[in-house]
């Protein structure tokens, strides 16, 4: 490898972690959760809410803006590694227990079709 070679991989990589930035500062900060569970909604309520929902061995916490799974008796527990999300259009997915939390604008449109 030349001296090119390591400037071409330096600029890809300096555009790579300016455009992941910039995607993640971007996002609009949701107003309302959103919970289904095999495709069915649960439960709505405003970001700003504070309170703990009990799913039957999922246990999701809205507190402070955002909205997380504290637990869950699933093997894997990726949904409660996850983290805090608050952004519109995030989401966090328990695939064992088919549950969807999902934070949402609040205007009730995901997309507009022409």
């Amino acid at each position: 490898m030349n001296r090119r070679d390591f400037v071409a991989i330096a600029v890809v990589l300096l555009l790579s972690v300016a455009g992941f930035l910039l995607f993640n500062r971007t996002g609009e900060s949701g107003s309302e959760v959103v919970i289904t569970k095999d495709g069915n909604v649960v439960a709505q309520y405003p970001l700003s809410d504070n309170r703990e929902i009990d799913l039957g061995g999922n246990v999701v916490v809205i507190d402070g803006g955002s909205v997380r799974m504290k637990s869950a008796d699933c093997p894997d527990k990726y949904c409660v590694v996850q983290g805090a999300i608050s952004r519109e259009g995030e989401t966090i997915v328990c695939l064992p227990h088919r549950i969807v939390v999902e934070v949402k604008g609040g205007d009730g449109i995901d997309a507009v079709a022409q």
